[in-house]
């Protein structure tokens, strides 16, 4: 390998011969542009440029070395530049910009998502922030939590307060879990790491995205003890032979537990992502308007949309029931199974009818009710309906399943009120994610557990609780929730027919 120019490598821009610098070294990735899981344009985007932030916030290490032959590496480069930066904030630009700002000056998880609404790339933020279509259903996540209020009681001795909580057979400090969150190196070089670093010392689970920067073995090395625990977030390929090499990697490195991701078959039309991936193509030239066609079609794969739905490239969208006995058959009989993204009770109940023909025992151990953030469908019921629902019409499920939400979680009172409609444990995903930005990284992630931890304990001593158990519908009043919940054919089916079931 010898040394090359900046104006030899400019050159080589184009499909016909695309050359990038990554970390000082310059590949021709050239043959690989039609093998490139996310579509070819976002790697043109950068041809004949730097593209080593934008690589390295997405890609674990190591993908090059196991993507590229040894012959694509064409040699080094002295100087790199040529990435064309416009409108973005460069690292010290943001870091001057809030230099003063520190974890503890942030008192709520709207100090952090404003902190990183001022620190983040441009592309982190619009892959964390964004939403499908008008973002209503992100909104209506959290807005929900308003129609729930508290029946605090009086008399009660709240010196102490416990917030041990249970989740998969795990005892947490906190019924507080980090779900699937992909790409946390877009915040911080630490990414995930950075999280699992956190929620050991703070002691909660990490649910780890299918699609995190880092490989899962990198960031179970993170753990603060051999005892702490970390769930795996699968979304199934439609090549199911990557998947099962997948679980077995996981299990390997001491995962617990498998969450099959079941409410984004398909990505949901994230504008925010998607409108910033076009304005980089258009800047770097390489948008040709023939090819934007429906990628869920068929046609149009070469298609560039945002970050999200790069991600989204061969994921399985055939799954049926009968697919939880292949997932079991991967996996040894201790570690467990939850299913996450389930938004009726129809499919709760059909959930607990699951049974491993063999062995006679329960395919599935807890269900995460979550519509994706709002990420998927537009439109679709906030968790904290469907939790009420549930508990409405088929309460019978929470003896036999531990039942969670994620979804629109902005305060520690929030989560109190999760838990008093029946749920086990409270999923928080792009607050883990916003955390790490602006340097904060491990700091900023327990700076957020800490301050859901204050608020859990203020909430429980208010009301009167001092343990988790004792948290439940006593303490709350619902019939604004319950007006909008309305009759539920459907769901009142679904509950008879486990009665049924008992008879």
């Amino acid at each position: 390998m010898g040394t090359l120019t900046l104006d030899e490598i400019s050159q080589h821009k184009t499909a016909r011969s695309c050359w990038v610098i990554i970390r000082n070294t310059v590949y021709d990735v050239t043959d690989f542009l039609p093998d490139h899981p996310g579509g070819r344009r976002s790697i043109l985007r950068f041809a004949g440029k730097d593209a080593t932030t934008d690589f390295e916030g997405i890609h674990p290490p190591g993908t090059l070395e196991e993507t590229l032959p040894e012959s694509a590496k064409l040699g080094t480069v002295d100087i790199i530049g040529g990435r064309d930066t416009a409108g973005d904030k460069t690292e010290d630009e943001r870091d001057a910009n809030l230099a003063a700002e520190t974890p503890e000056d942030m008192l709520n998880i709207a100090d952090i998502e404003d902190h990183a609404s001022r620190t983040l790339s441009k592309k982190a933020w619009a892959y964390y922030f964004s939403a499908s279509d008008d973002m209503r259903t992100k909104i209506y996540n959290n807005t929900i939590f308003n129609l729930v209020l508290f029946r605090p009681r009086i008399f009660r001795d709240v010196t102490v307060v416990d917030t041990t909580a249970r989740m998969l057979g795990f005892k947490t400090s906190l019924p507080l879990f980090v779900s699937p969150a992909a790409l946390a190196r877009l915040a911080h070089p630490d990414g995930e790491k950075a999280i699992a670093r956190a929620c050991g010392k703070q002691g909660i689970l990490q649910m780890i995205s299918n699609n995190a920067s880092l490989r899962y073995p990198d960031i179970v090395s993170a753990r603060v003890s051999n005892e702490q625990p970390f769930a795996f977030q699968l979304y199934v390929q439609n090549e199911r032979a990557r998947s099962e090499k997948q679980l077995r990697d996981v299990v390997k490195a001491g995962c617990k537990a498998v969450v099959l991701t079941l409410d984004a078959p398909t990505p949901g039309k994230r504008e925010m992502d998607d409108r910033l991936a076009r304005e980089e193509a258009r800047a770097s030239g390489h948008v040709d308007e023939s090819e934007v066609l429906s990628a869920n079609s068929g046609r149009g794969k070469d298609t560039e949309g945002g970050v999200g739905r790069a991600l989204f490239q061969g994921t399985a969208g055939d799954l049926v029931w009968d697919d939880l006995n292949w997932l079991r058959k991967q996996l040894p009989d201790d570690i467990k199974i939850v299913l996450k993204g389930l938004q009726t009770v129809e499919d709760v109940v059909l959930t607990t009818q699951q049974i491993d023909k063999t062995t006679g025992k329960a395919l599935v151990d807890a269900v995460l009710l979550s519509n994706h953030g709002g990420r998927a469908l537009e439109g679709s019921s906030p968790p904290l309906l469907i939790l009420e629902e549930l508990r409405t019409y088929a309460p019978d499920v929470f003896q036999t399943l531990e039942v969670y939400v994620d979804g629109g979680i902005r305060r520690g009172t929030d989560i109190v009120k999760a838990l008093c409609l029946g749920a086990t444990q409270v999923g928080i995903g792009r607050p883990a994610l916003m955390s790490l930005a602006g340097g904060f990284g491990e700091a900023g992630v327990s700076r957020v557990i800490q301050i859901l931890r204050e608020e859990i304990e203020t909430a429980m001593r208010l009301l009167g609780a001092i343990t988790i158990d004792q948290l439940g519908p006593q303490y709350v009043n619902t019939c604004q929730l319950d007006a909008i919940l309305g009759p539920s054919p459907q769901a009142a089916a679904a509950a008879a027919a486990i009665f049924k079931a008992k008879l």
